[in-house]
């Protein structure tokens, strides 16, 4: 009766999975970064089958495991992963936490990634063919196995964080783990030009066999030399395994869908005398009790930390003291959507006359309180560790210029490009899912991480050809954009405040046009094959240009004997220097072509459409709450 319902549950689902996925492939933008992604995807799978057709084991071995390790780490920065059947819809339906787990498990296993990475898992195939004939039948199962041993690590990783972020001590930890990771994919090449300069490489492809991530790796081989008892307890402990998971992912959605949760006793009323004071003190309770808060504060100066430690592991000293500066420069882009964090509460702030002014100073505040002084103080400690001399006036002028830049550009973005997310009272038990446009929002912060760090620019500038005198114009440049930004921000707030309630209560509805003037709309004009590649552009030009040609020249320039994943250093030493210009070429003419297009998209007239009639004398909308 179980298994019968367990199965009708499991098909359901998994066409409600697949309708969805045909909807959602009504969006060309969506369908642009799906068959980017897509495409990248079978790229790395294709890799790792050539190193299985190779005969490179211990190769094979690694590129499984970090496989594994994307599906678990990849949702914690992807909005908590694609929850597009949300546990909680289902929570009024009388179904057994198994059968809810077993039907979410299935329609987990249909969609593009799974599919991705059962073509790289083929390399066990590949590989069991290339051993006997057992070794091939047995790489069947350990396939499918491994896959679903994949996609539950995920789903159980997504629902352990979950519970940490409700609780203080588990979002700093899951900040610190975060931060490292990602720190990890810029930085990580010096840990690795460590560990291989050490001779280690060995002992990384035994610990990726011992992993769960390669039981099934490991059952083929066994097979291959005749070892049947150890391919018996590979594949046999990788069904164990993956039934644990599924029952801990059960409980841990039940505790999801019952969980009630209980108001708050206030413990200390505000104080303020006027109205700046209340602003402000509301706005400091926000960073303090809100976790997803707390959690991304902690994340942005670790990663800033993280960024520049990890070059220490070749000796390389000269990123400490921009560690202040890093964590500036991601804190502001993961505050970047106050607004749009904020949901349907900004009603509050709109409903208060004259409150948009001090609202936004009080945001303001509150973030140069939070980040000003732990970002001082590490650039002190870190700079006098480094002790580099001319780095001083560099990095105590970009700094007061970044706090300022960053201060302000959040407020301007939080306004002008607000992107909906999921109220506060309504976050379900993944509170990384912040709603339908983790897309948007994980734009928003690329282009924040750019152009907090243009903000620098003047005092560096001026740092290089004037030194000392560079800290005087990062302190006017830093109050300048502070007050600017600002100051439009607050009048944006002030004349588009229903607009922006209404974006935050509902959304864009489908068919939702932008404005004619927008660059939006400008793109609409060009061919779909040019925005889609010119995106595809900009989102990985960056591979070519740093893994595979800065990198490789600062292996080169420093002598370490490493290879990785790095190609130049696959070919002969006469070719090297060539693949990595070649490659430097590479990804600055993919981002010289998606620049360029979106250039002259911005130059580009777009007819004006019909007058509004609610438009009102100064270009803004009168719209009535």
């Amino acid at each position: 009766m179980a298994v019968g319902l367990t199965s009708a549950t499991a098909h359901t689902l998994v066409r409600m999975r697949l309708a969805a996925l045909r909807h959602s492939l009504r969006d060309k933008n969506r369908v642009a970064w799906v068959a980017g992604g897509a495409f990248l995807g079978l790229v790395l799978a294709g890799a790792t089958i050539w190193a299985a057709a190779r005969g490179d084991a211990d190769l094979v071995a690694v590129a499984v495991t970090v496989w594994a390790l994307g599906w678990i780490v990849g949702p914690l920065f992807a909005g908590g992963g694609d929850e597009t059947l949300n546990p909680e819809y289902f929570t009024m339906l009388p179904l057994p936490p198994r059968a809810l787990s077993g039907g979410l498990l299935a329609a987990a296993l249909v969609g593009f990634a799974p599919a991705v990475s059962l073509v790289a898992l083929l390399s066990l195939v590949v590989l069991g063919a290339q051993l006997s004939l057992g070794a091939l039948l047995i790489a069947v199962p350990a396939v499918l196995l491994q896959l679903v041993s994949f996609v539950l690590a995920s789903r159980l990783a997504v629902a352990i964080y979950g519970v940490l972020l409700q609780v203080r001590a588990g979002a700093v930890l899951a900040a610190l783990v975060n931060a490292f990771i990602l720190a990890f994919t810029a930085q990580g090449w010096a840990l690795i030009a460590a560990f291989i300069s050490t001779d280690v490489q060995g002992t990384v492809a035994d610990a990726a066999r011992i992993a769960p991530s390669g039981w099934g790796f490991a059952a083929v081989e066994a097979a291959g030399r005749g070892d049947w008892l150890q391919t018996v307890l590979a594949l046999v402990g990788l069904a164990l395994l993956n039934g644990l998971m599924l029952v801990a992912w059960s409980a841990l959605l039940v505790r999801r869908t019952t969980a009630t949760r209980t108001g708050v006793r206030v413990r200390r009323v505000l104080t303020a005398t006027d109205a700046a004071g209340a602003a402000g003190a509301k706005e400091v309770r926000s960073w303090t009790r809100d976790l997803l808060y707390g959690h991304r504060a902690v994340f942005a100066i670790s990663y800033g930390l993280f960024f520049c430690l990890m070059p220490l592991a070749v000796g390389w000293k000269a990123m400490l003291p921009w560690a202040g500066a890093a964590a500036v420069v991601m804190g502001g882009a993961m505050f970047s959507n106050l607004y749009g964090a904020d949901g349907t509460a900004f009603w509050m702030t709109l409903m208060t006359p004259g409150s948009a002014r001090l609202d936004v100073r009080a945001r303001q505040r509150a973030f140069l309180l939070v980040f000003g002084p732990p970002a001082l103080l590490i650039t002190l400690l870190l700079t006098w560790w480094s002790s580099i001399d001319s780095a001083w006036p560099l990095v105590l002028s970009a700094l007061p210029a970044l706090l300022g830049g960053a201060a302000g550009l959040i407020l301007l973005s939080s306004v002008y490009s607000a992107v909906p997310t999921t109220d506060a009272h309504k976050r379900s038990g993944n509170p990384l899912n912040s709603g339908e446009n983790e897309g948007e929002t994980l734009g928003l912060v690329y282009v924040m991480l750019v152009l907090i760090s243009l903000t620098a620019a003047p005092a560096l500038l001026a740092a290089l050809a004037w030194t000392w005198w560079g800290i005087p114009v990062g302190l006017a440049s830093g109050v300048l954009t502070w007050w600017y930004f600002g100051r439009l921000a607050a009048r944006r707030l002030e004349r588009r405040g229903p607009e922006l309630l209404t974006l935050l209560r509902h959304g864009r509805q489908p068919g939702q046009q932008a404005p004619a003037s927008s660059l939006s709309a400008k793109l609409a004009q060009l061919p779909q094959w040019r925005r889609t590649l010119a995106g595809l552009c900009l989102g990985f030009g960056a591979i070519p240009l740093i893994p595979q040609a800065v990198v490789p020249a600062v292996f080169k320039l420093n002598h370490v004997d490493a290879k990785a994943w790095f190609l130049a250093l696959y070919t002969a030493p006469a070719w090297q220097w060539p693949v990595i210009a070649g490659m430097a070429l590479l990804g600055l003419g993919m981002y010289a072509f998606g620049g360029l297009t979106y250039y002259r998209a911005s130059k580009l007239s777009v007819a004006s459409p019909q007058a509004d009639p609610l438009e009102d004398a100064d270009g803004g909308r009168s719209v009535a709450a």
